[in-house]
């Protein structure tokens, strides 16, 4: 969660990493912290942030953080080294390319680690919307709470929708060849 969409004036507000297996399959929780930003900067958030990061909890839970956007980092970081080799981890989520500019210039030590593609659950809900529009009608609904962990947890569950329900399984063989091929089983979230 951001105090906006800005990359050069907005910061980061709230984080949380889980990481998944490639059948989106939970295998560590990750830290989900609160950033402490100052209160001028909550102040100048748009309408929008200000309604919902309020009513969310999480505006209140800024301002009562102790912990920096370094610590954050650094928390993160060492989370996915204990989880993940360096290079072979996705960053997966809603609309992460958002996340992704916030963190390639806030927290370039973690982006580091991960992998240079992304997989944004945004592009294949919005491919589903278009292509497959019937079955696109029984997709999971957010919740909205526009919490960090929760988005997370949201984003899983659709993209597990969007596996079952327009992609075709692959095979224990297809599997194994693309393991071999060096494509990463785990995704960060």
């Amino acid at each position: 969660q951001m105090t906006g969409l800005d990359v050069e004036k907005d910061q980061i507000l709230e984080m949380a990493c889980l990481i998944t297996d490639c059948d989106l399959n939970v295998l560590a929780e990750g830290p989900n912290l609160i950033i402490n930003q100052p209160d001028e900067l909550l102040e100048s958030m748009s309408e929008w942030c200000k309604e919902h990061h309020g009513k969310s909890g999480l505006t209140k839970a800024v301002k009562e953080s102790k912990i920096s956007l370094q610590q954050a980092e650094y928390e993160f970081l060492s989370f996915v080294r204990q989880q993940t080799p360096p290079g072979l981890c996705p960053l997966a989520g809603n609309s992460v390319h958002a996340d992704k500019k916030f963190l390639d210039k806030y927290m370039p030590q973690f982006m580091r680690h991960l992998h240079y593609r992304i997989i944004d659950v945004s592009t294949v809900k919005e491919l589903c919307r278009r292509w497959y529009p019937e079955e696109y009608e029984f997709a999971p609904k957010k919740a909205a709470s526009h919490r960090a962990l929760d988005d997370i947890r949201e984003s899983i569950k659709e993209l597990q929708f969007y596996r079952d329900h327009i992609f075709k399984r692959k095979t224990d063989e297809k599997k194994r060849k693309l393991i071999e091929n060096g494509e990463s089983e785990k995704a960060a979230s």
